[in-house]
C-alpha cells in the first residue's frame, strides 16, 4: 500500500557543514569569554565579580554549543537518528535504540530561514519532548516529504 502525502518516514545523517559553522561561532565566543574573565578575575579589585560572570557564561557557551554540535553530529545518546510521521503520532528512534512517539500535544515549528525546525509533544509516558533538526541532516527529498507531513502540526 502506498504510503499518504502526510505520512513520511526517514533517516538522519550527521551535519558536518552545519558543525563548523557552530565551532566558528562559538570557539571565538566561549575563548573571548573565558580570557576576559580570566583576566578581570586575576585583576582582583571591583573588576573581580564582573570576571566571575564572564566565566559563568563562558563555561555555560561552552556547554550549550559542545552539546549543539554534538547533537549536530548525532553523536549524544539522545539524538534521533529516524523519524516516522503519520496521522497518529510521530516516532522517533534515539541512538541508545529507545524509541519515543509523540502522541499527544505535538507542534511543529520551524525557523523563517527554513533551515531548521522542532518537533515537540508528549511521549506515551507522559513525558514533554522536544527535539531540534537542521536541514542538511536529512536527504533533500526526504526534508521536504518530512516538512509536508509535519504541517498538519503546526
Amino acid at each position: 500500500m502506498a504510503r499518504r502525502w502526510d505520512e513520511a518516514s526517514c533517516s538522519l545523517h550527521p551535519d558536518r557543514s552545519g558543525m563548523v559553522w557552530d565551532l566558528l561561532l562559538y570557539v571565538p565566543t566561549v575563548g573571548f569569554l573565558l580570557l576576559w574573565g580570566l583576566r578581570l578575575w586575576y585583576a582582583g579589585g571591583d573588576q573581580l565579580y564582573i570576571g566571575y560572570g564572564l566565566m559563568f557564561l563562558g563555561f555555560f557557551f561552552l556547554m550549550v554549543g559542545g552539546n549543539r554540535i554534538l547533537r549536530r553530529l548525532l553523536l549524544t545518546p539522545n539524538s534521533p537518528l529516524a523519524i516516522d510521521v503519520n496521522r497518529e503520532r510521530v516516532r522517533l528512534k534515539l541512538k541508545n535504540g529507545d524509541t519515543v512517539s509523540l502522541v499527544k500535544d505535538v507542534r511543529f515549528f520551524g525557523d523563517y530561514a527554513g533551515k531548521s525546525f522542532a518537533v515537540t509533544g508528549v511521549d506515551g509516558m507522559g513525558v514533554k519532548q522536544q527535539f531540534v533538526f537542521h536541514r542538511k541532516q536529512f536527504d533533500e527529498s526526504d526534508a521536504e516529504l518530512l516538512l509536508k507531513a509535519l504541517e498538519r502540526y503546526q
